[in-house]
C-alpha cells in the first residue's frame, strides 16, 4: 500500500479536489472531516458525469420516475456540486491493514473500485489501489531456483509446474539444452498452449521455450467427456534425456 497519504477535507471546494489529483498524479483522495476522520472516498470517477462536460445524466419524466427522485436527486448533487462532500462516496470501504491480498482483490472485484483506504483501528494509514498490486510484481524476485541450475533440474521443475494442472498437454514430452526448453504433445485449446508456455517460462534459469504441442480438434468439444483440455492419447516414443510422464 501507499503508506503517504493525501487527503481532502470535506469542505474544500471540487476545482482544489482536481487540481490536487492532477499535481499528485492520483486517481482517488480520501475526505476527511474536521476531526479527521474518515467520511468518504473521491475518485476520477466522480468527474465523468458532469454539467461542464455536457455529460450529465438526461432522464426523461417516465426513466426519471423508475429511478426515484431520491436517486435523480443525488444525480444531480454530484454531477453539479461545488464542493467535496456534495460529489463524494460516503462511507467508503475499507480494508485493515492485516487483511490477506487475497481479500482485498476479492473486494476490488465484487465492487468494482479500484482503490481502497487503509485502516488500523479508525485510523487512515494507507491506500491500496490496482497500481500498487503492479509495483508489488515489479519489486518481487521471480527466481525460485538459481538462475545457475543445470538442464536436470531446470526439466525436473518444468515438469512438477505442469504435473497436476487440469489443462496440461497429454503425452507431454519436455526436452532441456542449454536452459532452452522443447516442449512437445498434444493440446486442447490455445489458451491451454499459452499457459503451459508460461508454466514453463517462470521456472528459473529457464531462457527460452519452444513450442511444438500439437492442437487437437477432434473429437468435438461436445464429445469431450467433462470439456477438458487433458485427453489420453498413446505417449510418444522418446529418448534416454526426453522422457514422457
Amino acid at each position: 500500500m501507499s503508506r503517504n497519504v493525501i487527503t481532502i477535507d470535506a469542505d474544500a471546494s471540487v476545482s482544489d479536489a482536481i487540481k490536487t489529483m492532477l499535481s499528485h498524479h492520483i486517481g482517488g483522495l480520501p475526505v476527511i472531516d474536521q476531526s479527521r476522520a474518515l467520511i468518504g472516498i473521491l475518485s476520477d470517477g466522480d468527474f465523468i458525469r458532469r454539467v461542464e462536460l455536457g455529460t450529465e445524466k438526461r432522464r426523461g419524466r417516465w426513466l426519471a420516475m423508475l429511478a426515484g427522485t431520491s436517486q435523480v436527486a443525488l444525480d444531480f448533487a454530484r454531477q453539479h456540486g461545488r464542493k467535496v462532500n456534495e460529489i463524494m462516496s460516503a462511507d467508503p470501504i475499507t480494508v485493515d491493514e492485516n487483511m490477506p491480498l487475497e481479500q482485498v482483490v476479492q473486494l476490488m472485484e465484487s465492487h468494482g473500485v479500484t482503490r481502497f483506504p487503509v485502516m488500523r483501528d479508525k485510523s487512515l494509514v494507507g491506500m491500496v489501489t490496482r497500481t500498487d498490486f503492479m509495483t508489488a510484481i515489479a519489486n518481487l524476485g521471480l527466481e525460485r531456483l538459481s538462475p545457475s541450475a543445470n538442464d536436470d533440474q531446470i526439466r525436473a521443475a518444468v515438469i512438477a509446474a505442469l504435473g497436476h494442472a487440469s489443462w496440461r498437454p497429454a503425452a507431454l514430452n519436455v526436452s532441456v539444452h542449454d536452459g532452452i526448453v522443447n516442449l512437445r504433445g498434444n493440446i486442447r485449446s490455445d489458451n491451454a498452449r499459452k499457459a503451459a508456455t508460461v508454466a514453463a517460462e517462470n521456472v528459473a534459469g529457464v531462457k527460452r521455450v519452444e513450442d511444438q504441442l500439437s492442437k487437437i480438434t477432434y473429437p468435438p468439444p461436445e464429445e469431450d467427456y467433462g470439456g477438458g483440455d487433458f485427453v489420453s492419447l498413446e505417449e510418444e516414443p522418446s529418448t534416454e534425456d526426453d522422457q514422457p510422464f
